[in-house]
């Protein structure tokens, strides 16, 4: 079964957060990632499937600005009541992040992506993700991925995946980006079972454009 918005409308009216197969109450592992870059906080973050995380609130706190996408509208109409008058700066996509980006959106600096692309297994969508960080992550900027490992298991909310290793990503983004750090990370689900994750942390080489901020 391929990914959808109607499958993914589907689970998140249908299931509160902190049962959702993907809940995080701890972020801390992707903010290990994220004190590795100078200057975060002050940067402009794309999420490609943000779901209801509640990392979007923590991100906020630190003053980041955010550019959020989904394919579920469900889910981000949740966000934005859970939110209120505090998405007052972000700015909204609900698109499959496999197709092109049409909508104009800020020049990003973090491509922060959380158990979102080992959904994509058809290779024409692996390939359309990955020529979506390098049209939006400017020169200089960061590209973070969570992704279920090659050990991990190898189905997550009904649909199977397609797991990484770290060579495969650095192999997926090509020779303009360079490979910071990385490390597996057993994350416990929400029914207490172990799904090994790779982390890893990468920079698109080249100058750093200064960011001008308004």
């Amino acid at each position: 079964m391929k990914s959808s918005d109607k499958h993914w409308d589907k689970i998140f009216s249908a299931t509160e957060d902190s049962k959702l197969g993907w809940y995080e109450k701890d972020a801390s592992k992707s903010f290990e990632l994220l004190d590795d870059i100078p200057g975060w906080e002050q940067a402009t973050l794309f999420l490609p499937g943000v779901g209801t995380s509640g990392l979007i609130e923590e991100l906020l706190s630190r003053g980041a600005t955010l550019v959020l996408n989904d394919i579920s509208r469900e889910a981000l109409n949740r966000v934005k009541r859970r939110l209120g008058a505090r998405d007052q700066g972000i700015t909204w996509l609900c698109q499959d992040i496999a197709r092109p980006i049409r909508q104009t959106i800020p020049e990003i600096d973090i491509w922060l992506d959380r158990a979102v692309l080992h959904f994509l297994t058809d290779e024409d969508d692996v390939t359309g993700y990955f020529e979506n960080v390098k049209a939006t992550l400017k020169t200089g900027g960061y590209a973070i991925f969570a992704e279920f490992s090659k050990t991990g298991s190898p189905k997550c909310a009904g649909l199977t995946l397609h797991r990484y290793s770290v060579e495969e990503l650095s192999e997926r983004l090509g020779s303009s980006f360079r490979l910071i750090t990385h490390f597996d990370h057993v994350y416990i689900n929400p029914h207490g079972d172990p799904r090994p994750y790779i982390y890893a942390l990468f920079q698109r080489e080249g100058p750093v454009k200064p960011k001008v901020r308004k």
